[in-house]
């Protein structure tokens, strides 16, 4: 049996794609939450794909691959490139066979719509807008349909079981009730941990488990310190993100004076709005930073004008919807956003099958590292990477259980992010003012320190905060005895506790990894430090075939 955390595209694709691979698996999909509460119900913008019957004119994988290698500031794994957006056209195909609704234009064909530091028109929706629930609902049909899969909700992941090194087992936490799992292999498929910062576009469940479970039972993380910050989140409660496809179709960003300031402001770049978005963030933060303001603006009525009234309501009709219910109609309305952390480039590092240095332990999604990312995520290689390295992990856990012997796993050296560290211990002194630890202070503590801009002084200082916080909070994370005591919230409760555990692992690993390169590249900005150049990966991974 094989035991699949997380119920996203990654771990729903792992799924069927294992039981695909071996007819005798078994496999038991775990979702922290409902099937909805994920990043990829969520994800709006869509997913980047050459799908050769629908490409725009001229544009191939090898396009494609080339502006993710661009966009990642030479720190991408160019063999996970190339297996990303060469499976892309096939994975499109099998959504499409999994009745996928994809939006079409009037011929027919599939609309492709453009993105930032996209060289062409790939970019694949569902209903405009709504195209991560659009893929989960088609993958959850198929799941459903599927007898040798099991999907249990509202069942939480608190621990790796762990034999002479080898995971054999989970964990969880189910309406206040710890059970044991037993698995011939653990697949992590979490997710993210924007919960580590103030304004994130991510559900409040992106805690951080995959990668705080994994390192926890010893395997090496990767690239740690890159975390993706989208430039236009709407300056609302919840951060709601607005689709960087509306920069694609020609919303521009404005100050309070109604000013285009891309192009002048400092780190101003010659592509302004469509710039990558580890640039675009960059320069609205200095400017916020250096302005004093609260957000910029982010202009549609432009489009609106052009392309006629109604126009932005049908090509968005879910962003349309959210901007009116919080009273903006931004057909006429300037919307006001901020950078919010939306995507962690590093995670558990593993090989093109997804493969740990733990044998038994695979890792897909967000929540995993191939390097395919580098230091900085091209738009909509997201659900691409969900789909393509999810297929291939499931495939690989379920072959290495049939051959019935320890699994092969990840080898190589890892000099950026290092193997997973214990938080270090915490200064004798030093706190004395310091809040006590919640998960609001440590969000304002990471937004401060080691958001969008970063410097050493700031990192070592939250480092140590982190360090005081998680000594202070050892123990709080192991629950008192196996069942719930049967009061209203109780099961909430006690996993609140394992989320905060988590953030304070993920967050003191990202402090290490930030303190650690002291050269800026992508979304890893060290104001004290001169601007990195393109060069090779910052990891270095021996994978596996």
């Amino acid at each position: 049996m094989i035991a699949v955390v997380g119920a996203g595209i990654a771990g729903l694709t792992a799924a069927l794609s294992a039981v695909q691979e071996d007819p005798r698996t078994e496999v038991t999909v775990l979702a922290k939450g409902t099937v909805r509460q994920s990043n990829t119900w969520l994800a709006q913008g869509g997913i980047a794909a050459v799908v050769p019957v629908a490409a725009a004119p001229g544009d191939t994988a090898a396009a494609h691959a080339a502006d993710t290698l661009a966009a990642g500031a030479g720190r991408c794994d160019a063999d996970a490139v190339q297996v990303l957006c060469g499976a892309g056209g096939e994975q499109i195909s099998r959504l499409l066979d999994l009745g996928t609704p994809f939006d079409r234009d009037p011929s027919g064909a599939l609309a492709l719509g453009r993105e930032a530091a996209h060289s062409a028109r790939r970019i694949l929706h569902v209903n405009g807008d709504s195209t991560g629930a659009g893929i989960a609902a088609a993958l959850l049909r198929a799941v459903a349909a599927e007898p040798r899969i099991t999907l249990t909700e509202h069942a939480f992941t608190a621990g790796l079981l762990l034999d002479a090194g080898v995971v054999t087992g989970v964990d969880v936490l189910r309406n206040g009730v710890r059970s044991v799992l037993a698995a011939d292999a653990v697949l992590l498929a979490a997710g993210g941990a924007g919960a580590l910062y103030t304004h994130t576009t991510n559900p409040d469940s992106a805690t951080g488990d995959g990668v705080a479970l994994a390192a926890g039972a010893g395997a090496a993380v990767r690239d740690l310190e890159f975390f993706q910050f989208h430039p236009t989140s709407l300056d609302v409660p919840g951060n709601p993100l607005i689709s960087e496809a509306v920069r694609g179709e020609g919303a521009v960003l404005r100050n309070a004076a109604g000013e285009r300031f891309l192009l002048e402001c400092r780190n101003a770049h010659p592509d302004a709005e469509l710039a990558p978005r580890d640039v675009v963030s960059r320069a609205v933060s200095a400017y916020l930073q250096d302005s004093g303001e609260r957000c910029v603006w982010l202009d549609a009525t432009g489009i609106a004008a052009a392309r006629g009234t109604g126009y932005l309501a049908g090509r968005f009709p879910g962003l349309d919807a959210m901007t009116r219910s919080h009273g903006l109609d931004w057909e006429q309305d300037l919307l006001p956003v901020v950078p919010a952390a939306h995507y962690w480039m590093g995670g558990v590092a593993t090989d093109l099958r997804g493969r740990t240095t733990v044998p038994g332990l695979y890792a897909a999604g967000e929540c995993a590292c191939t390097g395919v990312h580098g230091a900085n995520r091209l738009a909509s290689n997201s659900l691409l990477e969900g789909l393509v390295f999810g297929a291939r992990a499931g495939a690989a856990a379920a072959a290495d259980s049939r051959a019935g012997a320890v699994p092969r796993v990840l080898s190589g050296d890892f000099p950026v992010a290092g193997r997973a560290e214990q938080v270090p211990s915490a200064p004798p002194d030093g706190s004395r003012g310091e809040p006590a630890f919640s998960r609001a202070a440590l969000q304002e503590l990471m937004s401060a320190q080691a958001g969008v801009l970063r410097n050493a002084d700031g990192l070592a200082a939250a480092a140590a905060a982190v360090a005081r916080w998680h000594c202070g909070t050892a123990g709080t994370a192991t629950l008192q005895g196996t069942k719930g005591s049967g009061s209203q919230g109780q099961p909430i409760r006690q996993m609140r506790v394992l989320e905060d555990a988590n953030l304070l692992t993920c967050a003191g690993l990202l402090l290490a990894a930030a303190l650690r390169r002291t050269e800026s590249v992508g979304a890893h900005y060290r104001s004290d430090a001169a601007a990195g150049t393109a060069g090779t990966a910052g990891s270095t991974l021996n994978l596996l075939s």
